[in-house]
């Protein structure tokens, strides 16, 4: 298993080295490795088992730093940027040639973003290279938002993981594109679009998912546990499964007819950003129980992060 602790310049060391490391952002942990280094950013995806048409994030340390890889800057992304970095907000931008194909898996666009993590900024502060880092955990999968989910299912594979403790957000970040007149949103997350819109007016949002997406996490089936997960009630369920045997994501009442400790409340005060937070950890502790056979969840309200949430539900009840 791998090293857990929050030791820098161990990770520095590592980094440097073209070895990888799992970091902390407040969105979800990333499977972080030198983005300049076409090694590094192989092995990401060796490790990840993660397609090479799904293009990775690179995590910078400030907008200033942003300007060393990409073309051009947008006065629209800019702004934005300025009111909303570090934060969870990934924005697509065109890329200089230091930025590998295989990062944008071909794309003349990266996705670029500050995370707001303390640990992380300090992290990329001290290093004279951005970081690749998709989420730490393999391909389609549910992210990690603790050190130990990271360990669970990575922790043979890389050396290190810093330990910023569980993730504020937990969800990963909003992507905006700015490649049309208006921009569009590509995919919900961490950054309600109510705020984005307050900065930038009129925006689109993209509804649909791509086997060949043009940004990060895009893809149809996504976030998903191991076990099937429904959308709806128990009427959803197939009738040769028994209550026994089914687990609930919960945002309100708790079902009075499965039992209790195959339930969790994703917040117990209906709170979109609690349930957030905790909606990839509890999808997580139901996959991990061996008597459930299915997972149901119903959407939650759809506005705030609560669009988000829904994002990840859908996805990951796509078989």
């Amino acid at each position: 298993m791998a090293i857990v602790g929050n030791d820098i310049d161990h990770a520095v060391s590592l980094l440097c080295a073209n070895k990888l490391v799992g970091i902390p952002t407040e969105t979800v942990y990333g499977l972080a490795g030198n983005a300049y280094s076409q090694d590094a950013v192989l092995d990401i995806f060796k490790v990840k088992r993660r397609p090479s048409f799904d293009p990775l994030i690179v995590h910078a340390a400030s907008l200033e730093r942003v300007a060393d890889f990409v073309l051009e800057i947008p006065p629209e992304a800019e702004n934005l940027a300025n009111q909303l970095w570090p934060g969870p907000l990934t924005i697509l931008l065109k890329k200089k040639d230091i930025i590998s194909d295989l990062v944008t898996s071909g794309l003349d666009t990266v996705a670029v973003r500050v995370p707001r993590h303390p640990l992380t900024l300090s992290l990329l502060k001290v290093l004279d290279f951005p970081l690749a880092a998709p989420s730490a955990n393999p391909f389609g999968y549910i992210s990690p938002t603790t050190p130990a989910h990271v360990n669970e299912q990575l922790g043979n594979e890389i050396n290190y993981i810093l330990d910023g403790g569980p993730c504020s957000v937990g969800v990963e970040s909003t992507i905006v594109s700015f490649e049309k007149k208006i921009p569009t949103i590509l995919r919900l997350g961490g950054q309600p679009i109510e705020r984005i819109m307050d900065i930038l007016g009129e925006v689109e949002v993209n509804e649909h998912s791509s086997s060949q997406p043009d940004a990060p996490g895009m893809l149809k089936s996504h976030y998903a546990p191991s076990k099937p997960l429904i959308l709806g009630g128990l009427q959803e369920v197939p009738n040769d499964i028994d209550k026994t045997e089914i687990g609930a994501l919960v945002f309100g009442e708790m079902y009075t007819d499965l039992p209790e400790e195959n339930q969790i409340s994703l917040s117990d005060s209906d709170n979109i950003e609690q349930a957030a937070k905790n909606l990839f950890g509890a999808m997580r502790e139901l996959d991990q129980k061996t008597d459930i056979r299915v997972i149901i969840a119903q959407l939650v309200p759809d506005h705030g992060l609560g669009r988000a949430i829904n994002d990840r539900l859908k996805r990951a009840a796509t078989r």
